[in-house]
This record gives structure tokens, C-alpha cells and sequence, in this order.
């Protein structure tokens, strides 16, 4: 008897979109049946160059018209991912939502509202939790192999130059929201996983020396934990280097920077930093979106009936986050508590 494959259908077909085919493609269980985009030509170029014969359509309508689409994957920009969420989740649809899943807190809380009440499956795109190294990481705290952790440091630093094929999008403050939502959002999401806490108050700085954001693209924040950790997360998109993302982690028997850890409790007696061989979210020869493990385990949640680690519920945390920052920055670092309301 041949297994039922799952419809997918594409909304948005921009870069990044591409990325998301390729890793749909290499699925067994999943045939993508619709790719759309408001620019009907941009639609019709990415069925081409991922060797489709699908649908292509002009509007999420359309798509949530075909009985054949089971699973909406939204990759249009960042100010209409709550909506097209929300429609597609009305719609009965499961989702998989690019991020920022937001960018305010009313559409936070209505897409998180949609999910719920639809009973459909979610996944929010913060592909880093799949990485190699993140994951190595994960598994050396919840195995306790630093103890408990008082402190966590995580950096995204990403220049993003004028002449970037979305700098139009990325700039304003109506389509990307923030350093934190935009970008910063993946340092934010992996203290949070990492720490398997909340935070219950921020304290954050920013600035915009070149100007050319609509808002401070350089941001630092300081967390607090419901547990007693404490957290600083920085998001620079006004810098001038390649791409890093760095993880620290100081816990009460060893340390973890990175692919590198000292622990007491695993290595007595070690005089120097044990290096995992790993694939870290900036290695040159790697991709450091690994995409294809994280649309295999959102395959595996719908087949399995399961919910995904970094749902919709989940990943609203992250984003209540970025926006507590935001409001922090705005008020000149004054201290903001969560939740927000």
C-alpha cells in the first residue's frame, strides 16, 4: 500500500524559500504541490529551478482553496508572517512560519491564538537549534555535564550592507521591527532552549551610529531568569566582519564555549579545553542553515501527531523577548517585565 504523501505548498518565493524546496524535496513522505508569490514571474522561477511542475499562484486564497495543500510554509516577508499564519491556521492547515513570526505583540498573540484553536501542527523557523554545534550543546547541558548554569552569553553579529537583496525590507522599521526580531532573535531563541527557563525581566541598550536603519540596529541585552541565571544577548548588523554566532554557557562544574568545554564532572583532572569536531553555525564550509533537519523533524511531528520543541506556543516566548528588548532600548534601557502586557 503506498504511503500518503503530504501537500506542501510554498507561500513567498524569495531566497529563502528556495532553501525550504530543496530541504521539502529530499523528504519521501512530501510532495510540494503549489508555490506562490504576489509576483506571479518570481513564483513561476522557483518552480523552474527546483524541477517542479506544481501550481503556481498569486495569492495565499488561492492556495488555501486547493484540498490538496496540507501544510502551508510561509516565506513571504518578515510584516506578513502573522498574517498569512493566522489564515492559513484558520484554514486548517499545519504551518511552518519563517522568522520573525511577528512583529508586534497583538499579531504575536493572535497567530499563538489561531494554532491553539485550529488544533493544527506548527514549526517557527529557528533553524540554529538544528545545528550541529547547538545541538551538541543542548545535549551536554540537559546530560548535566556543566551543572547548573548561572550565566549564558550569546552574540549574533551579521553586517548587513546596503547593497543586501532585501536591505529595502530589512532597514525599516515596518518590515523587519528590530536588530532583535530580525536577526538577534536566533541568539535569543538559543538561551531560552538552552536554559529551558524564562526570563521574567530585560534591560537593554542600542544605537544607530551610520544611521542608515530606520531603527538601532546594534542592540545588548541584559536577562533575568525566572531560575537565577542571568543572560547577555547582542545582535550588531551595523558591523564590519564576516558573520559570527556565539554560545557561552557558565555553569557550577564546567564551562562550554562553543564546540569547547571544561567540565569537572565529565573530565577529572583536565588540564585544557576539550574540543568537539563539530560543524559550528559560521563554519566557511558549511551551510549554517540546516534546514533539511529541521523540515525532517517538522515532517516527523504531523506523520507522528506530535508537537515540535520550537511551535508556535514556543516560539512566542522568543519573540515576547525580542519585543520586551525593543521597549527596553526605547526607554533608554530602563528594565521591562515579563510577561508583556
Amino acid at each position: 500500500m503506498t504511503e500518503q504523501l503530504l501537500g506542501v505548498a510554498i507561500h513567498g518565493a524569495g531566497w529563502v524559500a528556495g532553501a525550504h524546496g530543496r530541504s521539502w524535496l529530499k523528504q519521501p513522505r512530501v510532495r510540494i504541490v503549489s508555490i506562490s508569490d504576489m509576483d506571479r514571474q518570481r513564483a513561476e522561477r522557483l518552480a523552474h529551478q527546483l524541477g517542479l511542475t506544481c501550481a503556481v499562484r498569486e495569492s495565499l486564497e488561492e492556495v488555501l482553496a486547493d484540498p490538496a495543500v496540507q501544510v502551508v510554509d510561509i516565506c513571504t516577508p518578515s510584516h506578513l508572517h502573522a498574517q498569512h499564519g493566522i489564515q492559513a491556521a484558520q484554514a486548517g492547515r499545519h504551518i511552518l512560519v519563517e522568522k520573525p513570526i511577528a512583529l508586534n505583540l497583538q499579531e504575536l498573540r493572535s497567530l499563538r491564538q489561531a494554532v491553539q484553536q485550529a488544533g493544527v501542527k506548527s514549526l517557527a523557523s529557528f533553524v540554529l537549534r538544528w545545528n550541529p554545534m547547538v545541538e551538541t550543546i543542548h545535549r551536554l547541558v540537559h546530560s548535566g555535564a556543566i551543572g547548573r548554569i548561572f550565566y549564558a552569553e550569546a552574540d549574533y553579529w551579521h553586517n548587513i550592507p546596503s547593497n543586501h537583496h532585501a536591505w529595502q525590507l530589512h532597514s525599516k522599521r515596518a518590515t523587519a521591527g528590530s536588530a532583535m526580531l530580525l536577526a538577534g532573535c536566533h541568539a535569543l531563541d538559543i538561551v531560552r532552549w538552552l536554559l529551558a527557563d524564562q526570563a521574567e525581566e530585560v534591560s537593554a541598550v542600542g544605537n544607530n551610529p551610520t544611521g542608515r536603519f530606520e531603527y538601532p540596529p546594534n542592540v545588548i541585552a541584559w536577562i533575568r531568569f525566572r531560575g537565577g541565571a542571568v543572560a547577555k544577548v547582542s545582535a550588531l548588523l551595523d558591523c564590519q566582519m564576516p558573520y559570527t554566532f556565539q554560545v557561552e554557557l557558565a555553569g557550577a562544574e564546567g564551562t562550554i564555549r562553543e564546540n569547547r568545554i571544561w567540565s569537572t564532572r565529565l573530565f577529572p583532572g583536565q588540564t585544557g579545553w576539550s574540543t568537539v569536531p563539530t560543524v559550528l553555525p559560521d563554519s566557511a564550509d558549511v551551510s549554517h542553515h540546516p534546514f533539511d533537519a529541521e523540515i525532517a523533524h517538522f515532517v516527523q511531528c504531523i506523520l507522528e501527531d506530535r508537537e515540535s520543541h520550537c511551535n508556535i506556543a514556543d516560539a512566542y516566548l522568543s519573540h515576547e523577548l525580542c519585543l520586551a528588548i525593543d521597549r527596553s532600548v526605547a526607554q533608554d534601557g530602563q528594565p521591562v517585565r515579563l510577561p508583556l502586557e
